[in-house]
Order: C-alpha cells, then sequence, then structure tokens
C-alpha cells in the first residue's frame, strides 16, 4: 500500500479558517454567526473556529435533540459551551418532526432522518434571524465529497470553515484547538437514531476513505491507479460510485438557458462587486 500522509500544519490551518470566517462574515456588513451544536466533532471545530475569529460573545450555540437524541451529545456539547463561555440555546424538535412521522406508519430511518436534518436546519434560520448572524457549515470534506448529508438540512450554510478538511484532519486540528476529548473519541455519528454511527452506515471507516478520496481528488488517481496502489476494488467502486452519485448536492441546481445572461453562467456575480 501506498504511504499516505493527510498530516496538515495546524497552527497555519487555524490562522487560515479563523481568518476566513472573520473575513466572510464581516465583508457582508455582519459580525455575529450561529452553530448547530451536535455535540460531535465536526460542529465543535466549526464552533471553535468561530468563538476565535469573532470572539465569545458573537458566536449562538444552538443544540437541536429529538426525543431519541443521545444524551451523551446533548453533555458534550454542553462541555464546548461551558469550555468556551459562549450564549446557547437548546430548542427540541420533536414536536416539530411527530406530526410527518405519524402521516406514514411505514415511514424509514432514512425519510425520518431526513425531515429532522431539515427541520433542524429551519431552527438555526431562524435563530440566525433572532441573533443576527451567519449560519456556519460543519460538513467535513470526507462527508461532501461522499454525499453523507442531507440537501438543505446539514448541509445548508452561509460559509464552512472545515469544507476542505477530511475527516482525519478535523480530528487533528481539533486536538490542537483543546477540543474536549470525549467529543473527538466518540464514534461519529449523525444522532438520527438509536446507536447509529456514520461508519456503520457507510460501511468503511472515515480513515480508510480519506486515504482514497486523498488519492482520487487531491492527487487526481484514476480509479484504477488507486487500485494499482493497493486499494481493494470493490472498495474504490463503491467510493468512486459515491462520489459520482452525490455530485448534484454539491452544486447549485442548474438553470435553464433562455436569454443572453443567465444566472450562474453568464452573469457570474462577484460577492465584491461594487465595493
Amino acid at each position: 500500500m501506498i504511504d499516505i500522509n493527510l498530516t496538515i500544519n495546524t497552527d497555519l490551518a487555524r490562522q487560515i479558517l479563523s481568518g476566513f470566517i472573520k473575513s466572510e462574515i464581516t465583508r457582508v456588513g455582519m459580525s455575529r454567526a450561529v452553530i448547530g451544536l451536535s455535540g460531535g466533532i465536526d460542529s465543535a471545530l466549526s464552533l471553535v473556529l468561530a468563538v476565535e475569529a469573532l470572539g465569545k460573545d458573537n458566536v449562538l450555540a444552538v443544540r437541536m435533540p429529538y426525543k431519541a437524541s443521545s444524551k451523551d451529545s446533548l453533555d458534550h456539547a454542553q462541555l464546548l459551551i461551558d469550555q468556551l463561555g459562549i450564549p446557547s440555546k437548546t430548542i427540541e424538535i420533536t414536536d416539530m418532526v411527530e406530526p410527518l412521522f405519524k402521516f406514514d406508519p411505514e415511514m424509514s430511518k432514512l425519510r425520518k432522518g431526513n425531515i429532522m436534518a431539515r427541520a433542524r436546519m429551519i431552527v438555526i434560520y431562524d435563530q440566525s434571524e433572532v441573533f443576527k448572524g451567519l449560519v456556519i457549515g460543519t460538513s467535513n470534506k470526507t462527508e461532501i465529497l461522499l454525499g453523507y448529508s442531507t440537501l438543505y438540512g446539514d448541509s445548508a450554510n452561509a460559509l464552512n470553515p472545515i469544507g476542505d478538511l477530511y475527516k482525519t484532519q478535523v480530528r487533528q486540528l481539533s486536538w490542537a484547538m483543546d477540543i474536549p476529548a470525549p467529543i473527538i473519541d466518540k464514534p461519529p455519528s449523525a444522532d438520527l437514531w438509536e446507536d447509529q454511527t456514520d461508519e456503520g452506515e457507510l460501511g468503511f471507516t472515515y480513515s480508510e476513505a480519506d486515504k482514497l478520496l486523498y488519492l482520487l481528488v487531491d492527487q487526481r488517481y484514476s480509479p484504477q491507479e488507486a487500485i494499482e496502489a493497493g486499494f481493494d476494488k470493490k472498495f474504490v467502486d463503491a467510493v468512486t460510485a459515491r462520489i459520482r452519485r452525490n455530485q448534484f448536492k454539491r452544486m447549485q441546481p442548474p438553470i435553464a438557458k433562455i436569454s443572453n445572461r443567465t444566472i450562474g453562467y453568464d452573469f457570474l456575480y462577484l460577492r465584491d462587486w461594487g465595493t
């Protein structure tokens, strides 16, 4: 197997990512951020980066449990809230989603999970208006490439500071930024149902996926070259299929072109235009 090193310079990454948050928020005339804090490592890292960029009084953490959510998730989120001394809210989504669950008694776990993710995004965007802050994303590069997110649910945000970090690198930076060990060490989970884990659903570990994705994406290996580098063909095929199948989640919805200046094609409005 080819040696793959995903180690990052954590001091430099910390500086770049906190600077990114401050720049992107202040350039639109705002100074605050809102983050859905799940108790997991990804939202924890986005949160500490935002606090470093904006100050503890300018970042709101929102916990949004469902009645079956793990108590550990709430407790771990509270660990970080207490450590940082930031404002927070807990808004349970059970009463929001249960009426829709009851509408179809045969509803699958996947459908329920998607509904919960989108209900949480309703809450977080509502709180962004209350707090007057932009919503910070919490999806890492591994999840984005694999399509392991809910469109217009946990994938929705105004800016994402950790979307170019593989899960392995998220862990590295989390240790460097003193995120509590129980958050870093626990198995990654969207906490959508009892005993649910990301890696159990995916069928492989993030560590395995990160190494392959690094070759396929960052090093531009072909699937065949990845197999020749030592990866199992079935694993390469499964990961490649997920990347291709979920490309639509990584794009703005395409607009049918009938004019000379179509948004997203000919009319590419620069964010800094006019400043």
